[in-house]
């Protein structure tokens, strides 16, 4: 059977990863009934199209193309001076400095020149992290067709959401591995778990509700499901899929006992994102009002990451992941997609 609104035929969704997967973990989970994600925020336009047409080469299935829609804030050389100056020890303790101050950020928003790049492709979801872009961007892929869905972590988000004319609105528990969608409020206080959220941001709208969060079973789909959702997005189960382009010491932190020691952290990128518990969260602290803003906090933790990640250790790597890694399988994207719905 179809369902109406992505045309998959199953009521699953890949959480979009970016850094830990490309379009084949997307290809694999739409060719299974699923819908495959490609994270595009990280990747350059070139990349975008290179990656697109590798997915429309190898399935005629709908799958989704996932944009950050923040606002960049300006780059604050004071700011980003002392957050080197509160780094150095780390740098020191290798052998070397931080490369000299720079603006550039690896993590750009959605704009015209990614839209004029995806227009030929007719792509036919795109879901947006941190709102919404401009109106006229978004009246500009709506005219496409395409299906919009976006990010709610909390229900006046999602409330906001249905107001803009979105198709549907991802439900996202503070359970939820990476970075948290909010984009109404900076309070993580205002964060709830996947199953309080989802009731009730289904009795506050009108249109389909994707819960995402924890999921990792079709145990968690069907509770999901009952509770009103009308789908539900992976992503940390996905992790060690064969398909999957987690790190070697990524995949080791993901199977290791203390896996689920997760926490909410602002280091890494400048916003609140959950991640496995490394050496930087404990010794730096998982929140810092003196972190630079969100994509800028990158510059600095990159470096320090690729230096560490040469000594084998993930101490400076942002490991993320959600709270219940126990859907994590060694096994194809198709099969970890069948056994999430092998209740259906």
């Amino acid at each position: 059977m179809e369902r109406d609104l992505f045309g998959t035929t199953l009521p699953i969704i890949q959480s979009p990863m970016a850094g830990v997967q490309d379009s084949s973990l997307a290809i694999a989970v739409s060719e299974a009934g699923g819908l495959g994600s490609l994270p595009c925020g990280m990747l350059s336009i070139e990349k975008i199209i290179s990656e697109i047409e590798s997915i429309k080469s190898a399935t005629d299935k709908p799958f989704n193309l996932n944009f950050f829609c923040h606002e960049m804030p300006k780059f604050n050389p004071a700011r980003q001076a002392m957050w080197q100056e509160t780094l150095k020890p780390y740098f020191t303790k290798v052998g070397t400095l931080c490369a000299s101050q720079s603006s550039a950020a690896s993590r750009l928003p959605f704009n015209h020149d990614m839209a004029d790049a995806i227009e030929p492709f007719s792509p036919p979801v795109i879901s947006f992290h941190f709102g919404l872009p401009e109106k006229d961007l978004l009246a500009r892929i709506k005219r496409w067709g395409t299906r919009v869905i976006s990010t709610a972590t909390t229900v006046d988000e999602a409330i906001w959401l249905e107001s803009q004319g979105v198709d549907a609105v991802i439900a996202q528990g503070i359970e939820a591995g990476g970075h948290r969608g909010m984009f109404l409020s900076e309070a993580l206080s205002s964060q709830l778990g996947l199953f309080s959220l989802v009731p009730q941001i289904v009795a506050k709208i009108n249109i389909p509700v994707i819960a995402a969060g924890g999921i990792a079973s079709s145990e968690g789909v069907e509770a999901a499901m009952m509770l009103g959702a009308e789908y539900v997005q992976v992503g940390t189960a996905y992790l060690l899929c064969n398909e999957a382009r987690t790190s070697p010491i990524h995949r080791m932190a993901l199977k290791d006992k203390n896996s689920n020691l997760t926490a909410v952290t602002n280091i890494f990128s400048g916003r609140p994102a959950r991640g496995i518990v490394n050496r930087a969260m404990a010794e730096l602290g998982c929140l810092r009002e003196d972190a630079p803003e969100f994509p800028f906090a990158s510059i600095e933790m990159t470096q320090l990451r690729a230096l560490y990640e040469k000594q084998g250790v993930g101490d400076f790597s942002p490991l993320w992941s959600g709270q219940n890694t126990s859907g994590c399988k060694e096994v194809s994207a198709k099969e970890l997609t069948q056994l999430l719905v092998q209740n259906f």
